[in-house]
């Protein structure tokens, strides 16, 4: 991977910019490399709910590499150092899941950013390896190359988001909004298309021009992606490895069986 392929996502995310994103929530590594080589502009590898492991991940950064693409890995829930390891290991950004406070928002910058924004420790070894930087160059632009980015999916996160992405080194937030759903319903449903959900992600986009830092949500549907890119999201996660997978074998056997 280069430096320009490392660099793709932080430069490219801002302004409206509608990227779509891959998300690879199965742990063959292979399988994030094939993803990585459609049309999309980055792969995210799930760690949260997928079944991606450290060692899967770091192999799937790999491939997405080979592909020509930046990744992304979702962490598990206040795994904020494997946010770090995934760093290391090459990823261009991160996706942290249930940031409902400041002090969250604070804790993950510290793991994904170096001083003196964050506390990040000193180890990319891989990511050296794989953009051609020195290591004087990596320290002084790891920073601005990578993209860590805080989930909203609850009431909580919504009530300080202004908090939340006045964090520095927090360079965006990802909406959930499935999670969002089930928060907004008191658990009365999962609904990432409900009328409450649709709110709060106008909501989140205005608060994140308001300061210029990035928006972002995953997409249960192309229609809803769709959607997301007009109303000017960021970065936007076009379903998963399994939704997309269940779609193509729908939409074959539909032709196939007439």
């Amino acid at each position: 991977m280069s430096a320009a392929v490392y660099a793709a996502l932080a430069k490219a995310l801002g302004g409206g910019s509608g990227l779509l994103t891959g998300w690879v929530s199965m742990p063959d590594p292979l399988l994030a490399g094939l993803v990585a080589r459609e049309d999309l502009d980055a792969v995210t590898l799930d760690m949260q709910h997928g079944m991606v492991t450290t060692a899967s991940a770091v192999l799937g950064i790999g491939q997405v590499a080979l592909a020509g693409k930046p990744s992304i890995v979702r962490i598990p829930v206040g795994d904020f150092a494997t946010a770090s390891r995934m760093l290391d290991a090459g990823a261009s950004g991160i996706i942290a899941p249930m940031i409902n406070t400041v002090e969250d928002a604070r804790r993950l910058a510290a793991y994904t950013k170096y001083p003196p924004v964050g506390e990040r420790s000193w180890g990319p070894a891989i990511a050296l390896g794989m953009t051609g930087f020195t290591m004087t160059d990596y320290l002084k632009q790891a920073n601005g190359l990578t993209v860590t980015l805080a989930m909203v999916e609850t009431r909580e996160s919504l009530a300080v988001l202004d908090g939340i992405l006045a964090v520095d080194g927090i360079d965006g937030v990802f909406v959930g909004p499935s999670d969002l759903s089930i928060a907004l319903s008191d658990g009365g449903e999962v609904n990432a298309l409900a009328p409450g959900v649709s709110d709060a992600l106008d909501h989140v986009l205005a608060r994140c021009r308001s300061v210029g830092k990035a928006a972002c949500a995953f997409a249960t549907t192309a229609e809803s992606a769709r959607e997301l890119r007009k109303r000017g999201y960021d970065l936007i996660a076009l379903g998963n490895d399994t939704i997309q997978m269940r779609t193509g074998i729908r939409a074959m056997l539909g032709v196939a069986k007439g």
